[in-house]
């Protein structure tokens, strides 16, 4: 364990917005249910949503897909610059599209191209951005995320969608109840059994978008392939990558594709990679799996759930491979460029 004199000052930052982004989260949840009826009302209009946003927003879009699906609107997460450069319809759709700071390049000019259509509405951190000031937006609490790597900003983000969700009428007080706890789940054994790899291919089933969330931080931080495939198609092919060198990271929540997943990890084990389970299934535990049980939830709830186990496996694993973690070499927090 490193000392706060001997932490990398990006490692702190990372800490720091970790330690309060479940308040934050929170608070962003009470102070959008205006905002988050509006757009409760425009979906219920059009049964159609279209997500856009880039990097870690876009996993924020991949991960709420299946939870509006399952009230019966039509969802889809497209990054914004393939909607800029092959555009889906958005004739009849709601439209949120999201970026923490609400300044980056395919923002900018998805106004500047598109213009502002109706049932268009912004997700951001940055009260006084330019998606904030163009579109009718809901803001996180707390202002923009100052660290790389995404960590705050994701939870801020789930939490606003769980104020839109709600105002469609659904439970979200089991979220909420995972939202107001401060349990901190041991990581350490799932660090150790990567530490001989030298690529992490993260999946899931419907919790996919939380998995390619991770991959993402996974690749900034460590500074290694990291990168997502759902389920199905990590079967269709790319099982001829992994072995001892190739590590393994999947999410199983409690529904039905929990079964999936579990086969999934057996497959890997058989392969010879290491992987780890970030489990809120409640079903048996996998032998020969390093299991990270954070608890039974399903559904939004389980995003929450297991999230914050998740990031601190990032943070854990790459420290384990970079000195100066959290310090980024070849981006921006804010990619303004194209």
């Amino acid at each position: 364990m490193l000392s706060e004199t001997t932490k990398p000052a990006g490692l702190v930052a990372i800490e720091k917005e970790m330690g309060r982004q479940n308040a934050d989260a929170l608070a962003s949840f009470e102070t959008a249910s205006t905002l988050a009826a509006t757009i409760a009302q425009s979906l219920r209009k059009t049964r159609q949503l279209l997500l856009l946003g880039m990097g870690g927003s876009h996993a924020v879009g991949r991960a709420v897909e299946p939870f509006y699906r399952s009230l019966g609107i039509d969802a889809i997460a497209v990054p914004l610059s393939e909607q800029l450069g092959q555009p889906l319809s958005t004739d009849g759709k709601t439209i949120i599209v999201t970026s923490q700071s609400g300044e980056s390049a395919e923002v900018l000019r998805w106004f500047g191209e598109r213009g502002i259509r109706a049932d268009t509405f912004g997700l951001t951190l940055e009260e006084g951005s330019t998606l904030a000031r163009t579109i009718p937006s809901l803001v996180g609490a707390g202002g923009t995320e100052k660290a790389f790597a995404a960590t705050r900003s994701l939870t801020i983000s789930f939490a606003l969608h769980l104020a839109i969700i709600n105002a469609l009428g659904e439970n979200t007080a089991e979220a909420l109840r995972i939202l107001g706890s401060s349990d901190v789940t041991q990581v350490n054994e799932a660090i150790s059994a990567f530490s001989n790899v030298r690529a992490i291919v993260t999946s899931g089933r419907r919790m996919q978008g939380v998995a390619e969330a991770i991959a993402l931080g996974l690749t900034e931080l460590s500074r290694i392939p990291c990168f997502s495939l759902e389920g199905g198609q990590l079967r269709h092919g790319p099982m001829e990558m992994l072995g001892p060198d190739v590590g393994v990271v999947l999410f199983r929540a409690k529904d039905g594709t929990a079964e999936l997943v579990s086969r999934m990890a057996l497959s890997a084990l058989e392969a010879g990679s290491p992987v780890i389970v970030f489990d809120a299934s409640d079903e048996e535990p996998l032998k020969e799996a390093v299991m990270i049980d954070v608890g039974a939830a399903s559904g939004i709830a389980a995003v929450f759930a297991l999230l914050p186990a998740a990031q601190h496996f990032m943070l854990g694993f790459a420290g384990s491979r970079v000195k100066d973690l959290g310090t980024p070499v070849r981006s921006t927090k804010i990619t303004r460029s194209e």
